[in-house]
């Protein structure tokens, strides 16, 4: 190591053994203890208070010290401790910044300090000092501590009946000021507090009223510092009452507390330094770190598509520089990974683990440029522990086998390809995974990025292909490797991924299988038919397709067996679809004109197929979860890959089934012949087939009378005949593949009715209820209005000819009748009529004065007036309607005469702009209103 020599150190520091003067040097010794402290800027603020508020100036008065596990409490308040032991300036090492930006020159003296440790107290036992004061609670023990039994007298009685000392604590306080009080577990005290007040030292809620008063005093007395320590992760809090306890010991402190700021990793790295290297004022050691640095910046910089974006930045090569000789990295999966572990003490465990690893390559004589993730000797009999402890009991029989060891497959696979193994490119990316992915296995974003993998991995000099290869070696071969698309992490049980893969092929083999699983599929999505009346999807045969033109237009999803290719007239498709037009089973089929086809690719259809397969594979062994024990990720990973596989069946079952296969006949003499459509887009594929056949009117579902008239009947259906029933029309349409192919008959009789609701009724047809073949006439015969058809044999569509006579006809013997009755009513003045039917009947019978005779009085309503208002803001839609409602009825009626008129009448109490005058005059004279002016009031 270029960077010093390795240095052997312990790593454990105890705020009570050292206020017990026990311990270590470096810990309990003021001068080695600030030589091998690196003061970060949490610590520096930290003591530059500490100095001030003990100096009688201005400063917080209460501190608040909260990390995770191994965060720096105690090694902060040990700083503190030694701050205030009398110690000389020069003594300090580190300190001298601190004591020129405070323009103090000297530590306080003879500052009384209190050392409360929650975790060395029993709250249920009495205390005895040798000078036979017997103390009961945390705050008789403080006072004890600051000024011995006369401090203690000031309390006594508070601490006898274990109640709130109250006032006492800041007379306290003044009186052996300058004091501090640093109070360590504080909540590993609490939690062991009943309800009841069965201890010596009180009960629970009277504990957190000294808090609250604690904070107080101190913050009102003069010259008192007050630092408590509160744990931040739960292996230090302890369960409910822990949790409990936290609460109540915040909300107290808290209304004063200044809270403190732990070290950052940046400051982490020359904590680690620091402690772990000796300080070299070597040149030429500067030089070679140089060199190092610039060469790894040059390789991310020239390959940053290889590597993380940040490596490229200005800012990284300065960390590598501040890190060196680990790398950065390897930090940052120290400090924000495995940091995150309960049991992991953020730098006292950086430190355990990095003097272990270091004394290791030390050993071995390691030449690696940087101490690296994959450079960690994790197959160490002194590593390997470290790497473990924190984790389930499980792990090392995996790192033996799949990470690092004797026999493991990292180092099989190196040994077996000299490419790799010049590198150890596969141990190294093992190493880097399970770095980085075992501590955070329970997390939600699991696992490393390839990226980082190879920053973990990779020095100048060598090729980052060689461990993506060892990386893709080890993904295909490893048992307990896991990888989600470029995320890879090492976990404690096995994969499932290869026995995914043995599934899949066994389902593939059986064709049959599959082909169910695709059936079911076209099944959930027939169910939303579009705008066909029916859906048939992979029907086992012609007979499964009713002959029958009653529902209307059917289309027939032909099964996986028979899939179709571009321009291949014979594929398995084709050949189905012309069977199933022809034939219903063995019988003949009539209603040809009633399918319509859909068909998968081919070449889509194998990738289906195999996407299918891995779906019932992955959904198999879900069902089997129990009988080989998956573990709750295990389940969790193939709940996602049943999800992502069965919405990749369904997206390429949506993109396999693309042709439409549609029969037709352009000349009724002639042979079928058939269209393949090519239907594409991102919706299901019914839907898309729906929207391309009506596109290109292979399946009609609005259609015009005039049509009606000129692609139907006029062409082929009435060449002979002069009507034709609604029943048979429809039996033409479902049968025969020359004639316009309705959704259903329903919108034939849309049809109809547009043509005989339609004024210009005489270019399409008329419509009779029946025919009267003993009077040669047709019943009901109506042309020109409103009708309501029905598919009925009694249904009759009329020519234009044939209707029209019968018309006149009718016409000329309704005014005959109504010239003599006018004559008879001429003729009978002696004669009264009496109305005695409502408006809008034909004939009223009346009665004479004297009986002789009866005249027919006919009762004409030739009048209709109506106004309405409409919306001023919506008038356009209020005059559809109305238009809708009223006047398509009026004008409608033949040989009505019908006029609108439109009357504006508006006001404004600020009167109208000129501008909008200007306007309205130049429109209205536009649009010939026959009146209109502004006027004044």
């Amino acid at each position: 190591m270029a960077s010093g020599q390795y240095q052997q150190a312990e790593f454990a520091a105890d705020l009570w053994e050292v206020y017990c003067d026990r311990g270590s040097d470096e810990y309990r010794d003021p001068t080695e203890f600030y030589k091998r402290t690196f003061l970060t800027e949490g610590l520096r603020q930290l003591l530059s208070n500490a100095l001030l508020r003990l100096s009688g100036q201005a400063a917080d008065p209460v501190i608040e010290l909260q990390t995770n596990f191994g965060g720096g409490k105690t090694h902060a308040m040990l700083a503190l401790y030694h701050l205030c032991m009398g110690v000389n300036a020069q003594d300090l090492p580190g300190m001298e910044t601190i004591f020129q930006d405070t323009n103090i020159e000297q530590p306080p003296q003879n500052v009384n300090v209190a050392v409360l440790v929650g975790n060395k107290a029993s709250p249920g036992q009495i205390h005895h000092k040798k000078d036979g004061t017997t103390i009961r609670t945390l705050w008789g023990e403080m006072a004890y501590q600051l000024g011995g039994k006369e401090a203690y007298e000031m309390i006594r009685e508070a601490d006898e009946t274990a109640t709130n000392p109250g006032d006492a604590l800041k007379d306290l306080f003044d009186r052996y000021s300058p004091c501090m009080v640093l109070i360590d577990e504080w909540v590993a005290y609490a939690r062991q507090l009943h309800d009841n007040k069965d201890l010596p030292a009180g009960d629970f809620d009277t504990h957190f009223t000294f808090a609250q008063t604690l904070s107080e005093s101190a913050k009102n007395a003069k010259g008192t510092l007050l630092v408590v320590s509160i744990p931040a992760s739960d292996i230090e809090i302890g369960g409910e009452r822990g949790k409990e306890a936290l609460d109540r010991l915040k909300n107290a402190i808290g209304r004063v507390e200044s809270p403190w700021r732990p070290a950052s990793a940046e400051e982490s790295f020359e904590i680690v330094r620091r402690r772990l290297f000796q300080t070299t004022t070597n040149r030429e050691l500067f030089v070679d770190r140089d060199a190092v640095v610039t060469a790894f910046a040059e390789m991310y910089r020239t390959q940053s598509q290889e590597f993380p974006s940040e490596c490229r930045e200005a800012s990284y090569k300065q960390r590598m520089l501040d890190a060196y000789p680990i790398h950065p990295e390897l930090f940052d999966r120290l400090y924000s990974d495995w940091s995150s572990l309960d049991k992991f003490q953020r730098t006292r465990g950086v430190l355990r683990l990095m003097a272990k690893v270091i004394h290791a390559l030390w050993e071995s004589g390691d030449k690696n440029l940087l101490i690296m993730p994959g450079h960690i000797p994790i197959s160490d009999a002194q590593v390997q522990p470290e790497m473990t402890r924190y984790l389930e009991d499980n792990w090392p029989p995996i790192l033996e086998r799949d990470v690092d060891g004797p026999n493991s497959l990292p180092k099989t696979l190196d040994a077996q390809n000299p490419n790799l193994g010049r590198y150890s490119a596969c141990r190294r990316v093992t190493r880097t995974i399970y770095l980085g992915s075992a501590p955070t296995l329970q997390g939600a974003n699991r696992g490393v990025e390839d990226r980082r993998i190879k920053l973990g991995c990779v020095q100048p000099g060598e090729s980052v292909a060689t461990f993506g290869d060892a990386l893709r070696r080890l993904t295909d071969q490893a048992t307990y490797l896991y990888v989600d698309g470029n995320r890879y992490w090492v976990s404690t049980q096995p994969n499932v991924t290869r026995t995914a893969q043995d599934r899949s092929e066994q389902i593939l083999s059986d064709k049959d299988t599959v082909s169910e699983e695709i059936t079911r599929r076209l099944n959930h999505q027939a169910r939303r038919r579009e705008d066909f009346c029916a859906v048939h999807t992979a029907p086992a045969s012609s007979a499964d397709i009713p002959d029958d033109p009653t529902d209307g237009i059917r289309l027939v999803i032909l099964g996986p067996q028979q899939c179709h290719s571009r321009l291949v007239e014979d594929s398995p498709a084709r050949q189905w679809a012309e069977d199933a037009l022809s034939h219903k089973g063995a019988s003949p089929r009539y209603y040809k004109n009633m399918l319509l086809f859909l068909a998968a690719d081919k070449a889509k259809l194998e990738t289906l197929e195999r996407v299918t397969a891995q779906y019932l594979a992955w959904k198999s062994i879900m069902a089997d979860k129990t009988t080989i024990n998956l573990d709750p990720f295990q389940q969790k990973q193939a709940e996602t890959k049943v999800e992502d596989s069965d919405k990749s069946a369904d997206a390429l079952l949506s993109e396999a089934y693309q042709w439409a296969l549609v029969p037709d006949q352009p000349d009724p003499q002639g042979s079928v012949k058939w269209t393949e459509i090519r239907i594409q887009g991102q919706d299901l594929p019914i839907a898309r087939a729906s929207r391309k056949l009506i596109h290109e009117e292979h399946l009609i579902t609005h259609y015009s009378a005039s049509r009606l008239c000129m692609e139907a009947l006029e062409p082929f259906l009435w060449r002979d005949s002069n009507h034709l029933d609604l029943k048979k029309l429809w039996d033409y349409l479902a049968q025969y593949l020359y004639l316009p192919r309705l959704k259903s008959y329903q919108v034939l009789l849309d049809a109809v009715q547009e043509g005989t609701s339609n004024l210009l009724w005489a270019e399409t047809f008329a419509y009779a209820e029946g025919w009267d073949d003993a009077r040669q006439r047709y019943q009901g015969l109506r042309a020109g209005q409103f009708i309501t058809p029905t598919l009925s044999s009694q249904s009759l569509l009329v020519k234009l000819a044939i209707a029209q006579q019968q018309l006149d006809a009718e016409d000329a013997e309704r005014k005959r009748i109504e010239a003599e009755r006018a004559v008879n009513q001429g003729q009978s003045g002696g004669y009264t009529a009496t109305d005695i039917v409502s408006p809008g009947s034909t004939s009223v019978v009346a009665d004479s004065t004297d009986g002789s005779a009866t005249v027919v009085v006919e009762k004409k309503i030739t009048r209709f007036f109506g106004s309405t208002n409409l919306d001023p803001v919506r008038c356009k839609r209020d005059f559809d309607q109305v238009a809708d409602a009223v006047l398509q009825h009026l004008i409608g009626q033949v040989g009505a005469n019908v006029s609108i008129r439109i009357e504006i009448e508006a006001s404004a109490a600020q009167g109208f702009s000129e501008s909008v005058m200007r306007t309205v005059t130049e429109n209205a004279n536009t649009l010939k209103f026959s009146a209109h002016e502004f006027e004044e009031d």
